[in-house]
């Protein structure tokens, strides 16, 4: 079974999505039309527009929907039978399965990016990567943190990310590094996505959820939030919502997919991010780019 994978924030780069724009016409139209979605010209910024610029969250989060919606048009679907995404990339999924369309999607990848941010300038907070140690090991030292860190990315065997105050989050690190990491790393990142800090931007991301029409999906996604197969439109929006303060579970959703019958994992939008993180959830599969 084929299972198609869209990446998050932190795979865009200066110039995405250029080659496709030049590819096709209907592929043209697509990306022009965001530019009016959105109120400004953030295909320009997309090709050539500074690193810093892609960086700011509320360019990031569209570029890369804006790109992986146009692969995913210039492969046409490429006959899925089940999609997800990480973190940002399960908007795209939720396009390649009917439940949203490419205008909608984007005006909610919109508000959820500004949502952010606004939550980031409020509440200054951090996130750290944590490598080499097993998942309850980080989780049990988290919970004894006075503050808030908690895990918020679940990547791979071995690579879990954490989100939290920044003194909470620097005092995981050294305990964390104590208690046998490899690694624990500040991301250069000023916010605490997926944390209890994110609770204002999923106030106002549940708004404009509960405005948006969702379909039922036409095949299956596995939700970052449940990690399992998900199909009914109400409850994707639920899970959507709960995702912002919740941990992205990429490890527990791909070894799902793989146990309901994946084989073969393509990712589509920028990078090669996911097929990495894929491999080393489970070497057995089969990995590749849409484009």
């Amino acid at each position: 079974m084929k299972a198609l994978v869209f990446p998050g924030q932190g795979s865009q780069f200066v110039g995405m999505g250029k080659e496709l724009y030049d590819s096709r016409k209907d592929i043209k139209d697509l990306m022009e039309s965001a530019n009016e979605i959105l109120g400004f010209d953030i295909l320009s910024i997309m090709f050539n527009g500074t690193d810093e610029d892609l960086k700011k969250t509320e360019v990031t989060q569209p570029s890369i929907f804006i790109h992986s919606v146009a692969a995913l048009k210039a492969v046409n679907g490429l006959g899925a039978e089940m999609v997800a995404g990480h973190s940002l990339g399960e908007f795209s999924a939720l396009v390649a399965n009917g439940v949203l369309s490419f205008d909608d999607g984007l005006k909610l990848v919109s508000e959820r990016a500004k949502a952010m941010q606004a939550a980031c300038d409020a509440n200054p907070s951090s996130m750290a990567a944590i490598l080499g140690l097993e998942d309850a090991k980080v989780e049990e030292i988290c919970a004894q943190i006075s503050g808030i860190v908690v895990p918020a990315n679940y990547n791979c065997p071995g690579q879990l990310v954490i989100s939290g105050e920044t003194v909470a989050v620097e005092e995981a690190c050294v305990k964390l590094k104590e208690a046998g990491a490899k690694r624990a790393l500040l991301l250069p990142v000023n916010g605490a996505f997926h944390s209890p800090l994110m609770q204002p931007a999923q106030e106002r991301l549940a708004a404009a959820i509960e405005q948006t029409k969702f379909r039922k999906a036409t095949i299956p996604v596995y939700q970052n939030i449940t990690t399992t197969s998900v199909s009914d439109p109400d409850e994707i929006k639920k899970n959507l919502i709960a995702q912002l303060t919740g941990p992205v579970k990429w490890t527990q959703s791909v070894q799902n997919m793989i146990k309901d019958g994946a084989t073969n994992f393509v990712e589509v939008g920028p990078g090669k991010t996911l097929q990495g993180l894929i491999k080393k959830i489970d070497g057995s599969v089969d990995v590749a780019s849409a484009i």
